[in-house]
């Protein structure tokens, strides 16, 4: 039976280049049909590597903690916590957290993912 509630503390963090990470939302813990979700922790001056993208769905992250950049299809923009941030279906995306503090992210996915499904783009990277 899947769960309907789960601290995230209770969930197994993976160490991923440039975040550490924990699915919330997801086969074996909370199962929901249409969504996945994970939160992840990036350090200061830390990328989260490589560049992807998701060829099947699309992805919003919220910044609860910290501040940074994001790079879509190109495109660089500053965020900070409160921001709500689209990054649509099979656009290369990045996030650069920029502060002295850690940064904190709740991602969100339609339809549901893991990260089997990403596409990397490890020749991309923010310009200077």
């Amino acid at each position: 039976m899947s769960k309907l509630v789960l601290n995230e503390k209770d969930v197994e963090e993976l160490d991923i280049p440039g975040r550490h990470l924990r699915w919330l939302v997801a086969d074996d813990r909370i199962q929901a049909k249409q969504c996945s979700t994970c939160v992840i922790r990036v350090a200061p001056g830390d990328k989260v590597r490589p560049a992807h993208s998701h060829p099947e769905g699309e992805e919003v992250i919220y910044i609860i903690s910290g501040s940074g950049r994001v790079l879509i299809d190109g495109e660089v923009s500053p965020v900070t916590a409160g921001c709500a941030v689209l990054f649509p279906q099979g656009k290369p995306h990045m996030l650069h957290n920029t502060s002295s503090e850690e940064m904190k992210v709740v991602c969100f996915f339609a339809p549901a993912t893991s990260l089997a499904n990403y596409k990397m783009h490890e020749d991309l990277d923010f310009p200077d």
